[in-house]
């Protein structure tokens, strides 16, 4: 099947992973991104897991990919970026808000020359408004969006909040960015005009904060005591259960053989919300009992949603991830690794990752050629 997006070609001047990770979805999809990287190139090529001088994380962000190197701080260099986003279809940039505009290089200016540019613009606070000058990264926008704290007022007797080790506004913002690219990619069918495409990053974090938002409008604090599903232990490990209703509640008491349904603390969602401390230790001394493979076992008979606490490493090697084909072998520099595909699938058309992760620059002689440049001019 063909990749549906192929014949588009996207520039990608973004860096770290927001950026990135949209525009590797684009590239997934078919898409013909260039990645415009500065001399020294993209941070991510320098991040752990190295392999002789490869990074495995770059390669996940940017496989797919062609590379080329362009010197924004010359002229020549800011011409050669003018005429390639001449004849794209999107732009993918997440500087801070005004540095592409004092390079000329910003929606207005490059809309002159081609007016069915989809240009997005990923930041941490939006383009405008009194935060949008502020630098800003994934751990400063967990903070700033309120998801930090509204997580640990969910943790019992918590008092400070966790560190942040994993970048999930930028992955959020990331694929929101995707989809508002495709919006209006739809929309340039019908009208003939692309258009800018504004992501903020806080916006994207305040989106998984819908209970406490709630919350927030009617001067109410966030409710601690609503079921919070945590480890229990087992006699070998830690399974987590998530009874979101009157069924899996039902499912649960069959699984444990407990007559949790028929006491008056527990039998409606009302009662177990006021007694949820009480009501998961009961489960726990029925859990504790069992090895974590016999838990498991125990609830996927009757329905109840569970699973194991696992490593990353054993979620990769689960038989579902390779049903369904989920990981990819992606080349390098330094040889191969897997990387993820994107978590969905087309009936009618092929989504496909890779196979490659270019080397830095590896395509600017070429790139540079099919816009017109004489190798002088490239030199």
């Amino acid at each position: 099947m063909d990749r549906p997006l192929v014949g588009l070609r996207v520039l990608d001047f973004s860096t770290t992973i927001a950026g990135p990770h949209c525009a590797r979805l684009l590239a997934d999809l078919g898409a013909d991104v260039v990645k415009i990287e500065p001399p020294e190139g993209d941070m991510m090529r320098t991040r752990l897991p190295l392999r002789d001088g490869a990074s495995a994380s770059f390669g996940q962000l940017n496989a797919g990919k062609r590379s080329i190197v362009l010197d924004l701080k010359r002229a020549g260099a800011v011409d050669a970026a003018r005429r390639l986003a001449a004849s794209a279809d999107v732009l993918v940039e997440n500087y801070r808000p005004g540095v592409m505009a004092r390079l000329g290089l910003d929606h207005p200016s490059l809309a002159r020359d081609n007016e069915r540019l989809v240009y997005c613009a990923i930041s941490g606070y939006g383009q405008t408004g009194p935060s949008a000058h502020l630098p800003a990264y994934a751990p400063v926008i967990h903070a700033a969006s309120g998801y930090d704290l509204a997580h640990l007022a969910l943790q019992p007797g918590r008092t400070v909040p966790d560190n942040g080790g994993i970048y999930i506004a930028d992955v959020l913002a990331g694929t929101y960015a995707f989809g508002a690219i495709m919006t209006a990619l739809r929309q340039r069918d019908a009208t003939g005009k692309g258009q800018m495409v504004d992501v903020s990053m806080l916006e994207s974090m305040l989106s998984l904060t819908l209970t406490e938002m709630q919350a927030a409008q009617f001067a109410m604090p966030p409710a601690p005591r609503r079921p919070i599903f945590g480890p229990l232990a087992t006699s070998d490990g830690f399974v987590i259960i998530a009874i979101a209703s009157e069924r899996t509640f039902q499912a649960l008491s069959e699984a444990a053989g407990a007559d949790w349904s028929r006491d008056p603390r527990f039998s409606r969602y009302a009662q177990r919300r006021a007694n949820w401390d009480i009501f998961i230790d009961s489960v726990e001394g029925w859990t504790r009992q069992m090895s974590t493979a016999d838990c498991l076992a125990a609830f996927a008979r009757h329905g109840v949603p569970a699973s194991a606490y696992r490593t990353v490493r054993e979620a990769m090697d689960d038989p579902q991830i390779h049903h369904r084909d989920a990981l990819v072998e992606v080349t390098d520099a330094a040889g191969t690794f897997k990387a993820l595909k994107p978590p969905f699938r087309l009936s009618d058309a092929a989504v496909a990752t890779g196979p490659c992760a270019a080397s830095l620059g590896e395509h600017t002689v070429t790139i540079l050629a099919e816009i017109g440049l004489t190798p002088e001019q490239i030199r």
